[in-house]
C-alpha cells in the first residue's frame, strides 16, 4: 500500500531581523484585505521611485549638460519609468518583502542592470561618452535617493498601519516571545504580531510572561487565523499538524521559525534535496576579493571625507580648547582586530580630569551605577564638556579624527564599534572572539539600529548579525543610514 503525504508548497528563506532566526516562507494564497492593504503599499513605494528616479536623471542630465557641454550628442535614454518594472520584477513592490537590508541590495541591483540596459539599447544612437557620464552620475542617486524616499513611504505607511501584516505566533516558547518582542521593536521588518496559539507542550510558565495575549488554541487555527495574514510555526512538529489539516487553513502565509543565532540569516539560498530543504550559505567575510573590496570602499570614502572634514575639525579643536584650555585631542587604546590593541583619536567632549569625576559620581549615584554597568553610558554624564561637549557627541563629530584610523588600517569604515578592554570583558569569551575576527568600524549597525539606547545584550545581538552576515551591500547600506542616525541625534549620549 503506497503512504500518501499532504505537503505545503515549496519554501524559501525569509530572514527576519537581528535576532538570528532563519525563516521558511511557505506561500498560501492571501485574503483580499491583504492584497488591498500590499496593493496600497505597493502603489505608495512605486511613487516614492518614480520621484527619487525623476529626480535623479533630471539632476544628472543637467549637471553634464551643465558641467560637461563637450562631450558629445545628448544620447536618448530608456524611460527611467522602466526602472519600477525592474524592481516589479525582482519583488520590491507587491509581495510579502524582505528586511531593509535586503531590499537595499535588491534595489541596487536592479539599478545596474536598468543602467546596463540603458547603455547597451540607447549606446548606439551617439554620444556615448554623455551617455556613460550621466549613468555614472544618476546610479548612486538613484540608490541614495530611492533609500530615503523608501524609508519615508515606510515610516508613513508604518504610522498608517499599512505596512505591517496582522501575524498569529503558534506556540508559547522563548523562541516564540523572543520573535515577538524582535517584531514590535522592528516594524520595519513588516509582520506585526496579534496574539499566540497555545500548543500542547505550552505550559502556564510560558503563558505568564507573553507580550500579547492568546487568542485560541492550535486546533482552534482555522477559525482565528481568518483575521491574521501571516501564521508563524515555532517548531516542525507544528507543520505536521499544518499539513494534517491544509485543506482547511486560511487564507494565511505560514513561516516556519528555525533558531539559528550563530549563522548567516541574510543572502541565503534553498536547495531542494529530496525531501529535505538545504541552506546554502555564504562565507563572503573569508573571501580574499571581499576583503580587497572593503578595503578599496574604506580608501574611496575616508580619503576625501578627511580631506573634506580637516576645516571643520579644526573649528571644533578652537572650540574645545577656548572651552577648556587643554589639548582639543586624545588619543584611547581600544580592542583592535585578533584582539591586538589599537590607538584611537577623538576630539575631547571631556574634562582631562574624567576618569576621578566619573568614579565621584557613581560612588554618589546608585542608579547612575547601574545604568552605567548596563551601558556604559550616563544619560547625564558629570565628564562632558558644557555646552561644546554634548554637542559633538550628539552628532558624533567626535569620531572624524578617526579617518585617520581608517586610512592607516587600524579600523574600517563599517564594523563593530572598538570598545576599551573594560567593556570588551563584559562580553563571553566567544562573542569576544568573534567580535575581534574583523575590523572595528567608525559607524556600524549597533549605531544605526540602538546606539546608545542598547545595552549589551542588544550589542552583542547587532554585532553578532553584522559579523555572521556581512556583504558590501550591507555596508553601503550602514553607511547611509548613519547619515539619517547622525543628522536625528537619534540615541546618542
Amino acid at each position: 500500500m503506497s503512504e500518501t503525504h499532504q505537503v505545503l508548497p515549496t519554501p524559501s528563506i525569509l530572514a527576519l531581523g537581528q535576532d538570528g532566526a532563519l525563516r521558511f516562507r511557505v506561500h498560501v494564497p492571501s485574503s483580499l484585505k491583504s492584497v488591498g492593504r500590499k496593493l496600497a503599499v505597493g502603489v505608495a513605494l512605486i511613487g516614492a521611485d518614480l520621484v527619487a528616479a525623476w529626480l535623479a536623471a533630471g539632476l544628472a542630465g543637467f549637471a553634464v549638460e551643465f558641467a560637461l557641454p563637450a562631450l558629445g550628442q545628448k544620447p536618448t535614454h530608456l524611460p527611467v519609468e522602466l526602472l519600477v518594472l525592474v524592481f516589479l520584477t525582482l519583488g520590491l513592490y507587491f509581495g510579502p518583502g524582505e528586511s531593509p537590508f535586503a531590499r537595499f541590495r535588491l534595489r541596487g541591483i536592479g539599478i545596474i542592470l536598468f543602467v546596463a540596459l540603458d547603455c547597451l539599447a540607447m549606446g548606439r544612437n551617439g554620444g556615448m561618452l554623455t551617455l556613460v557620464a550621466e549613468a555614472a552620475l544618476m546610479s548612486p542617486l538613484l540608490l541614495v535617493l530611492g533609500l530615503y524616499l523608501e524609508a519615508f513611504t515606510r515610516h508613513i505607511a508604518m504610522k498608517c498601519g499599512l505596512w505591517t501584516a496582522p501575524t498569529v505566533l503558534i506556540g508559547c516558547g522563548e523562541d516564540a516571545q523572543r520573535l515577538c518582542r524582535t517584531l514590535i521593536a522592528q516594524p520595519e521588518l513588516g509582520l506585526k504580531p496579534v496574539g499566540f496559539l497555545r500548543t500542547p507542550a505550552d505550559d502556564d510558565a510560558h503563558v505568564s510572561t507573553l507580550p500579547v495575549p492568546v487568542l485560541g488554541t492550535i486546533e482552534e487555527f482555522a477559525r482565528i487565523g481568518q483575521r491574521v495574514e501571516v501564521a508563524i510555526l515555532t517548531s516542525p512538529e507544528q507543520l505536521a499538524i499544518a499539513n494534517a489539516v491544509s485543506d482547511r487553513l486560511p487564507p494565511a502565509q505560514l513561516i516556519l521559525l528555525n533558531d539559528a543565532q550563530e549563522i548567516q540569516t541574510l543572502w541565503l539560498r534553498t536547495r531542494s534535496l529530496g525531501n529535505a530543504v538545504g541552506i546554502q550559505f555564504k562565507r563572503d567575510p573569508y573571501l580574499s576579493q571581499n576583503r580587497v573590496l572593503k578595503r578599496a570602499l574604506d580608501l574611496a570614502i575616508a580619503l576625501p571625507a578627511a580631506l573634506f572634514s580637516l576645516p571643520l575639525i579644526g573649528a571644533l579643536a578652537l572650540t574645545i580648547w577656548m572651552v577648556d584650555r587643554r589639548s582639543p585631542f586624545y588619543v584611547q587604546p581600544r580592542v583592535g582586530r585578533r584582539g591586538r590593541p589599537i590607538n584611537v583619536p577623538k576630539l575631547r567632549t571631556m574634562y582631562c580630569d574624567a576618569q576621578s569625576r566619573l568614579e565621584e559620581y557613581l560612588r554618589c549615584n546608585p542608579h547612575a551605577r547601574s545604568e552605567w554597568e548596563r551601558y556604559f553610558k550616563l544619560s547625564n554624564d558629570p565628564r562632558i564638556l558644557p555646552l561644546v561637549g554634548n554637542l559633538i557627541r550628539r552628532m558624533s563629530l567626535d569620531e572624524l579624527p578617526q579617518l585617520w584610523s581608517v586610512i592607516v588600517g587600524d579600523m574600517s569604515l563599517v564594523g563593530p564599534r572598538p570598545f576599551p578592554q573594560y567593556h570588551m570583558n563584559s562580553f563571553d569569551a566567544d562573542f569576544r572572539h568573534v567580535r575581534t575576527m574583523v575590523p572595528p568600524g567608525l559607524t556600524g549597525l549597533w549605531q544605526v539600529s540602538a546606539r546608545s539606547n542598547g545595552d549589551l545584550s542588544v550589542q552583542r545581538t547587532l554585532d553578532t548579525f553584522y559579523i555572521r552576515n556581512w556583504s558590501i551591500w550591507l555596508d553601503l547600506y550602514i553607511i547611509f543610514q548613519t547619515v539619517l542616525a547622525v543628522v536625528s541625534a537619534k540615541g546618542a549620549k
